[in-house]
């Protein structure tokens, strides 16, 4: 495998694969970012790409860029790193432009590896889980606002040259970044908490608030404990990590385990500078379509093929639908819809108030 004799390929330069380029362009190795927002691109190029936040002081860096349309060669390191759903179009693009002996490495949310492998063959597919915080907020900036896990790992366990090799340039951006040989605990455990970060953003309140809302945290359960059991037929035993631990909602643990770990969330997700989920801001401030059908729609697609039922996880792929189409808003009352209006469509405020004392009765009263 080459190492240095051409650049890594970045194939989408948002919040993961932006951050990502930036560290190790400044870290001396030859990037080349691939994005299809032209403005962003140039931006990038020209002036430079600024991470911005609380992990460290703000930095500005200069990295080649283009657009799919322009890009020529071929490459032996390719990292994908777009939204789940503009993975098929992606890998298609990326094809024409992988070496022989080269790799795609899957820096994402979801399963796309299975998509990868079907494109490019599974001895070209390289998986990763990345949990750090970062949204893109505008052409050229992209905000970094905590640090989370960072795992890699072949799709066969096997643990190889070229994976110890990306490993050290993960290691650049996470000290603690780690290899596995089970890539799918990672991605299976991303899940469980990915879903409970769809359902955060139905309403416009931060992720901490929301593990931390107590007319929610049932809801929230439920949710992880669906995508458990659809991942126990799989075969997998999914991985924790950043205070989520999937063994707290598997089928025998207790209610007090699965809240406990939804209160390591709320501790987790209270300490970012990042405070609502991507999928909120894709709704919210992006106005586009989020990834709920390649991530939350796979796995009621997997369940169906388990003959398990997934009723909240099929509920929340609707509300999701909803908002994007403009049939709901981000509320209260749209999360309260994810149980049929059972549960309380209550705000943080009113969640979080206290309970008022009833006033002394007076010395004439006779109550």
């Amino acid at each position: 495998m080459k190492t240095n004799s051409e650049p890594l390929l970045i194939w989408g330069a948002g919040a993961i694969g932006g951050t990502l380029g930036a560290y190790w362009k400044r870290a001396g190795h030859d990037v080349l970012l691939v994005d299809i927002d032209a403005t962003h691109v140039q931006a990038c190029s020209r002036v430079g790409l600024t991470i911005e936040g609380p992990v460290e002081p703000t930095f500005t860096q200069v990295i080649p860029a283009c657009t799919p349309d322009t890009l020529t060669g071929r490459y032996s390191r390719v990292i994908l790193a777009v939204k789940a759903h503009a993975a098929p179009g992606a890998i298609e693009a990326i094809a024409p432009h992988l070496s022989e002996d080269g790799f795609v490495l899957s820096a994402q949310n979801g399963l796309n590896e299975r998509i990868i492998k079907m494109a490019v063959g599974a001895e070209r597919t390289m998986g990763a889980f990345v949990n750090f915080g970062a949204d893109w907020q505008a052409p050229g900036r992209i905000l970094y606002g905590n640090r989370g896990a960072v795992v890699i790992g072949e799709l066969d366990g096997e643990v190889r040259e070229r994976t110890r090799a990306m490993h050290t340039l993960l290691s650049i951006f996470e000290p603690d970044a780690i290899v596995t040989e089970d890539i799918d605990a990672w991605l299976w455990g991303k899940l469980g908490y990915g879903a409970m970060l769809f359902a955060t953003a139905l309403t416009d309140d931060s992720m901490s608030a929301n593990f931390s809302h107590p007319d929610r945290t049932p809801v929230l359960i439920e949710l992880a404990r669906e995508v458990m059991r659809v991942a126990a037929h799989e075969g997998v035993h999914p991985r924790g990590f950043n205070g989520f631990d999937p063994s707290a909602f598997s089928a025998t643990a207790s209610d007090s385990d699965a809240r406990e770990s939804i209160d390591a969330l709320a501790e987790f997700t209270s300490r970012t500078a990042k405070t609502h989920s991507g999928i909120h801001r894709d709704l919210a401030i992006r106005k586009r379509r989020t990834e709920v059908d390649a991530q939350l729609g796979t796995i009621v697609s997997i369940a169906g093929q388990h003959g398990i039922k997934v009723p909240l996880l099929t509920r929340l792929v609707d509300l999701i639908h909803a908002i994007e189409n403009g049939e709901r808003t981000l509320s209260s009352e749209t999360f309260a819809a994810l149980t049929g209006g059972k549960a309380k469509a209550t705000t943080v405020a009113e969640a979080t108030a206290p309970t008022a004392t009833p006033a002394a009765p007076s010395s004439g009263s006779t109550a």
